[in-house]
């Protein structure tokens, strides 16, 4: 599927790979039309980028990150992000910069999951990621993604450990505060922040001078929420967003490419013009086995459905 993706190509795609009974009520025609209406709408002002995760760039295989980078330059993507353990595996060996300089494609952040449930932790977790937030601001990123982890969901009480994980967000924040890089959560499903009432009561709570909001909204849809309800509801701390798409089907974790799930992405785009259009916007996509698209395939339908939104992607 080389080159800009039509109309045909991406309906034939969209049916051949996740098949009729994985779609939402809508249905890839739905998703089609409700692109297509964006066209003739005010200029867009959001720059949107992309994740490595659907090429498998990822801590065991810090590897792929060239052929993601090289996909998502080619495609017109505005900016990437990875892993942290996966660009201090690039800046260790001296060739982040290369790499950066070699597809002329910005690094906008890093991921990072941390542990917010035990307290003895925490000054590890924070020298964890104050040594890739000086990796950042050395290659001119400026924004650190924080997910959550240190426990299973299964027997979890949220409310025995709601204070100790806004205690934990505030000081990740503050730590990355005082280099002069933002941060964010990043809520997850079977993480300790995962339901709609989880994400307000941390959000609602945690120091927002220092730390806001960086939602993945397909994991907001797939863990019950609303998520272009929950992205208006917080929108003026909404400043990195990961865009995915939900379609609960049997592949890619039961994401999918823009533009063909149930995750109301026109919506959320809009709200963030309004908010805050310097937000960083990432599309991003699961990867798994048996995948039906290449991971550049998944790329050019998104940037496919974003066009029809009336984004510009490329020079």
């Amino acid at each position: 599927m080389a080159g800009s993706v039509n109309r045909r190509t991406f309906t034939r795609t969209v049916l051949a790979g996740l098949g009729a009974t994985a779609l939402p009520h809508a249905g890839a025609g739905a998703a089609v039309q409700t692109a297509t209406q964006g066209q003739g709408s005010p200029a867009k002002q959001l720059r949107i980028g992309c994740t490595a995760l659907v090429w498998n760039s990822v801590p065991r295989s810090p590897e792929n990150l060239e052929p993601a980078v090289k996909d998502m330059a080619e495609l017109g993507y505005k900016g990437f992000e990875t892993f942290g353990e996966v660009i201090e595996d690039w800046d260790n060996k001296g060739t982040l910069e290369k790499l950066i300089a070699q597809h002329r494609i910005p690094l906008i952040s890093a991921y990072s999951t941390l542990d917010v449930i035990n307290p003895a932790a925490r000054k590890d977790e924070i020298a964890r990621i104050v040594r890739w937030g000086k990796i950042l601001k050395k290659h001119g990123a400026g924004f650190m993604v924080i997910a959550v982890g240190g426990t299973k969901r299964e027997g979890y009480d949220f409310a025995a450990h709601r204070a100790n994980i806004v205690s934990s967000l505030n000081d990740y924040g503050k730590a990355m505060a005082d280099l002069g890089l933002g941060s964010g959560l990043h809520q997850h499903t079977n993480t300790p922040i995962e339901t709609r009432d989880e994400v307000y009561a941390v959000m609602e709570a945690v120091d927002t001078k220092v730390f806001k909001f960086a939602p993945d909204v397909g994991q907001l849809q797939k863990g019950g929420a609303d998520a272009a309800k929950v992205v208006k509801d917080f929108a003026s701390i909404t400043v990195h967003m990961h865009l995915k798409d939900f379609v609960n089907g049997p592949h890619m974790g039961g994401y999918s490419p823009l533009g063909i799930g149930m995750v109301d992405l026109k919506s959320i785009l809009e709200t963030m013009e309004q908010a805050n259009p310097k937000a960083n916007i990432m599309h991003e996509l699961d990867g798994s086995r048996n995948m039906p698209y290449t991971a550049r395939q998944t790329a050019e339908i998104s940037k496919w459905y974003l066009q029809k939104l009336g984004y510009t992607l490329g020079s």
